[in-house]
């Protein structure tokens, strides 16, 4: 249903939203993240918060491109598990369509009860911005459809 949803909105864009998946993997104790962003407004917000020119489809430095893409989403989503700060590792990034998979991860994540998301991924550069976010737990989901300049979500499970 949220893939119609986003090929919806890839059709109506100028539309903007996001949709983050986060996953409880029980075997390998991680959160497994992915967030679904349109690339050329990713491209925009990233190269105004560092004053450079970036092209994410056909990158002549691709190492510079993943750091920036990594930086940029560690600053705009932070998750605390259990009430702890977690930190967010940047796994890379495939294009697919119009829109940019971002993968990341967090390890050592045994249990969740309690899971807090801030995301305000691309709050900048859209006041519409809507940012979706899915959330699987021991096979229980929950969603949250997040309106710019409201960012955090709570879930307990």
């Amino acid at each position: 249903m949220l893939q119609f949803i986003f090929i919806l909105f890839t059709f109506l864009h100028p539309f903007y939203v996001s949709v983050t998946d986060i996953s409880h993997n029980q075997k390998t104790k991680s959160l497994e993240i992915s967030s679904k962003i349109f690339f050329d407004d990713l491209e925009s917000d990233i190269e105004k918060e560092n004053n450079l020119r970036i092209d994410i489809l056909k990158p002549q430095n691709k190492e510079l491109v993943n750091n920036l893409i990594a930086k940029y989403l560690k600053k705009h989503i932070q998750i605390k598990v259990n009430g702890k700060i977690t930190s967010l590792k940047y796994l890379g990034y495939e294009i697919q369509e119009e829109a940019i998979w971002c993968y990341l991860e967090i390890e050592n994540i045994n249990k969740v009860n309690l899971i807090e998301v801030d995301n305000n991924v691309l709050y900048n550069l859209h006041k519409e911005q809507i940012n979706m976010l899915n959330v699987i737990i021991n096979g229980k989901r929950q969603s949250i459809k997040l309106d710019n300049p409201v960012g955090k979500a709570v879930m307990r499970f």
